[in-house]
């Protein structure tokens, strides 16, 4: 019966570092597919006002790169999985808590993103009707990023606390 237990311990497969990289990626790429979206967006939003309208270039510029940072937070949460944990040495069940970790900046900078990009659009039909309260229309934009920061900072809470976990 020993044997039969050995034998199958020592072919069992340890899925903790493809689970972590899994969630690394997963913060990257849906962060990235966010930004895309939403700058995407702003910015077809923000080229038809500026064809109308030269001077408001500016303030549509910062309007459309908002949306970009969501990129920048899920590459900043897959930095922090690189830099907090040896990969090759992570069991499965240590995977699997890098991997859940990740998920809140994942799900917020995708959403966030997104969203952020379409209130952008808003703010660039602000510009186009009153170019003078177009900073009032950064502002409005400004604050759905609140949400990727508090998914970024729920997933580094997480991760800081998986790694302090695993280095005890």
């Amino acid at each position: 019966m020993n044997e039969t237990v050995e034998i199958v311990a020592e072919n069992a497969y340890n899925w903790g570092p493809a689970l972590a990289i899994l969630g690394a990626l997963l913060a990257a790429t849906l962060g990235g597919i966010g930004s895309t979206l939403g700058v995407a967006a702003a910015g077809k939003a923000a080229a038809g006002v500026t064809a109308e309208k030269p001077e408001a270039f500016g303030k549509l510029l910062v309007l459309e790169a908002l949306p970009g940072s969501q990129g920048i937070y899920g590459l900043i949460g897959t930095f922090l999985v690189i830099a907090f944990f040896t990969i090759a040495d992570l069991t499965t069940e240590q995977g699997f808590q890098i991997f859940l970790a990740c998920l809140p900046l994942a799900f917020t900078a995708l959403f966030s993103g997104v969203l952020q990009g379409k209130v952008a659009v808003a703010g660039a039909n602000i510009a186009a009707k009153n170019p003078a309260e177009a900073g009032k229309a950064i502002v409005l934009a400004a604050i759905v990023e609140t949400f990727a920061i508090l998914g970024l900072l729920s997933s580094f809470l997480l991760l800081n606390d998986i790694k302090g976990a695993i280095s005890a």
